[in-house]
């Protein structure tokens, strides 16, 4: 088996179009976003597979600098198991923890981050 033939390559022809890769240790299981080492057990048997794109927000935070409007970060815990960093699109004020998102983008084409969009509108629980 090629070690090199599972390493993310996005332009690769099995997963062409906008999806999020992310990888998989081969001895236990655990889904892990750009990392070489599995950070349970410490293997570098890893598989890279194609998320569905479905999260949650755990952790949100608006930015001013470097921006000509406020944007957000967030910390998304993916279905999969893995937690990325992107952002949500919408006002960054209304995205809170605990709201479903899904993938818009793979790759925010100047921060190179995931770019995600609310499922059910902003979380309306503390209002």
């Amino acid at each position: 088996m090629d070690p090199v033939a599972d390493v993310l390559d996005p332009g690769s022809a099995e997963h062409a179009g906008d999806v999020l890769l992310f990888q998989r240790c081969h001895w236990c299981a655990t889904a892990m976003f750009s990392r070489l080492l599995c950070p349970v057990c410490a293997g570098s048997d890893l598989r890279t597979e194609a998320s569905a794109g479905s999260g949650v927000v755990r952790h949100s935070t608006v930015i001013h600098r470097n921006t000509p409007a406020a944007r957000n970060v967030s910390l998304i815990e993916m279905a999969e198991g893995f937690t990325v960093r992107g952002r949500v699109m919408g006002s960054p004020a209304t995205i809170h923890s605990g709201d479903r998102v899904q993938l818009s983008t793979a790759q925010d084409p100047v921060r190179r981050q995931p770019v995600f969009q609310l499922v059910d509108g902003p979380y309306g629980g503390w209002h």
